[in-house]
Order: structure tokens, then sequence, then C-alpha cells
């Protein structure tokens, strides 16, 4: 990854998006005033880059990644530009982020990331590449574009029920609840010591739970087992797991349960906490809702339909109004080029 990076930074300072592979001037663009300067694009850059994948960073090239550049800039470039534009329509609806918010939401972030002291958190803050003051006006930044969403659009959008239940009636597939299962377990647990897996340890709690599964297919109780020798969790309810939709399960373990018959019993096997194996309890499968227990989920669809397309209209207008001024020809081409895409992408589902 370090390799990629640094081979990605290189091709960014030569060729931002592929083209003339002339020295780009600092500034980019003006928006309204507001610029935008060549490392915000080169940090809006990379993020897109990872986030859109298919690189495989030990053996792209450097032509793989300009080539790869050049694709996303259009979009990236818009994006930038229309995230001014909100957050400064944003600015003059009065939006900001007080000291109290930042703090609030810091508070979560390392809750949510089991960050538990400061040297923890700027070592992900590094990580990303951010300080906190890069932090704070990305946050900033969201939640001044999530109120103006909200105040410009959101408060103008209403859903009937006539849309709903037509949407309903032409989409009769689309709203069903997820196939179902439910499982018990019996893990053997083996504890990770100092310097690893101590061998001998780990090949005794794959032989208890080899015992535990041959005496389950025999037909004693797996309520019973799991309850006395179980080192799960789930041990107090009789190694109860479920009832769970089968999108939940990681693939590989979708493999494992789907040729399975309620009551039949996986074979035993190793997961990060021990060696384990489980009992198919019930499988349920896939049902159409009714359009009341549908509801909700269609009047979500609706609306965010709706907000997407007039979304695209309302930061239509704003860039009629902005004054735009670009310093690079060839950037400005991608732009329209992005404007253009942006056109031709069918709104979004919700």
């Amino acid at each position: 990854m370090r390799k990629y990076v640094a081979v990605l930074t290189v091709v960014l300072a030569l060729a931002t998006v592929g083209l003339s592979g002339e020295i780009l001037e600092q500034i980019l663009v003006k928006v309204n005033g507001e610029i935008l300067t060549k490392t915000d694009l080169e940090q809006r850059q990379l993020r897109a880059l990872r986030d859109r994948g298919g690189l495989d960073p030990s053996t792209a090239t450097a032509s793989d990644l300009k080539r790869a550049v050049a694709e996303i800039t259009p979009l990236v470039l818009v994006g930038a530009v229309d995230e001014m534009l909100l957050v400064q329509r944003g600015r003059e609806l009065g939006g900001s982020l007080s000291d109290e918010q930042f703090k609030s939401i810091l508070e979560n972030l390392r809750k949510d990331n089991n960050l538990e002291n400061d040297a923890q958190f700027q070592a992900a803050l590094k990580q990303e590449g951010l300080t906190i003051n890069d932090l704070r006006r990305n946050i900033e930044r969201s939640a001044i574009i999530n109120r103006v969403q909200q105040v410009e659009i959101m408060s103008k959008i209403s859903v009937t029920e006539e849309e709903s239940r037509a949407y309903f009636d032409s989409r009769p597939n689309d709203f069903k609840t997820q196939p179902g299962i439910t499982l018990r377990e019996v893990l053997v647990g083996v504890g990770i010591e100092q310097g690893g897996v101590n061998v001998g340890k780990d090949e005794e709690a794959k032989a208890k739970a080899e015992e535990l599964r041959a005496r389950a297919v025999k037909g004693e109780s797996f309520e019973k087992l799991a309850a006395e020798h179980s080192d799960a969790a789930s041990k107090a309810n009789g190694g109860l797991i479920g009832p769970i939709s089968r999108e939940e399960l990681a693939p590989a373990f979708q493999q494992v349960i789907d040729p399975l018959k309620p009551g039949q019993i996986t074979s035993v096997m190793r997961s990060r906490q021990g060696w384990q194996f489980f009992k198919l309890e019930m499988r349920t499968e896939s049902d159409r809702l009714t359009f009341e227990q549908a509801k909700g989920q269609i009047q979500d669809r609706i609306a965010n339909e709706k907000r997407e397309g007039e979304l695209r209209k309302y930061l239509e207008s704003l860039r009629q109004q902005a004054i735009i001024e670009w310093k690079n020809e060839e950037l400005k081409k991608a732009y329209e080029q992005g404007l253009e895409q942006r056109t031709k992408e069918p709104p979004a589902r919700g």
C-alpha cells in the first residue's frame, strides 16, 4: 500500500488529469471566490481511487494509475464544485459546527472505533492522512450540506398514499422478507497466549469439539451440550443463534449451511475463537410483504428518489448563479465532461 500511495502521489503531481503533463497552477478553480487547490484535488482523487477499488496496489503501474485518475477526475471535479456550492449556501443559512457539537462527535467517533486514548486517536488520524483540523473541517462541511438538503430539499418533498400504493403494485417482487435461518452452536475456545496459539491446546480443543459433535450426532440434546460445554456467549440460550438473515453470514459459511436440512449438524470447523460446530434448527423462506408491512420502505425509497432528482435541479440552479473561474482549460473540459456524465446517470434508487 505504501508503494501504491507513493506511485499515485507522483502520478497526481505530474498529471493530475492525465492530460497535458504540464505543471498545474496551485489554484485550480475559484467558485464564488472560494478556491480549490491542487492539493485539495489530489486528496479527493486519492479517496475516489480507494473507494473505487479494482487496482491491485502490488501490481498497479504508473500507467494504470494515470489512466484510472483520468477516468475518475471528471466526476471528482463535479463533486468538489457541488460541495463548495452547497457549503456556501449552507453558510448563508447560518450553518456551522460549535465546539460542543464537535466534541460530542469526537467522543462518538472514539467510542465507535474503540479508540481509548489520544495516542490511538492521533494514530488513526495519521493513518487516514488527516489532522484534527482536517477532521473538523470535513465534519463541519458534511453537517452544513446535510442541513441545506433538509431545509432546501427534503422539507419540500412529500409522499402520498396513492404514490406509495402505485409504487408497491408496480414492483411486486421488491418487498419481501429475507430468507432466515436459526442455528445452535457449540464452541470449544482456544485462548491466544503470548507468542500465538498453543499447538497442543489447539489439538485438545479440536478433539473435544469432535467428541461433542459425535455425541450430538448420536442423539444427545444439542441444547444441553451447548449449555454445559460451549464457550460461546450463546450457551446461556442453549447455543441458540437467530433467527438471522442468510445474507448476514459470510459467503463461505453460507456454503456450509445451505445444503443442510433442519436438524443436521455441520462438521467441526476452526474459527478465530476456537473449534466449533453448528446445528440448523430452522429455515424460513422469503415471503412477500403486505403493503402495510412495506409502507415505510416504500416511502423511504420514493423520498430518496425524489431527493436525488430535486438535488440535481437544485445544484444546477446554484451553478447557473455561481461565478466559476477555471485556471486551467483542460481541467475545465474535464469538469464539463463530468457534468455530461452526471446528466446521463439515472437517479439513485433508495
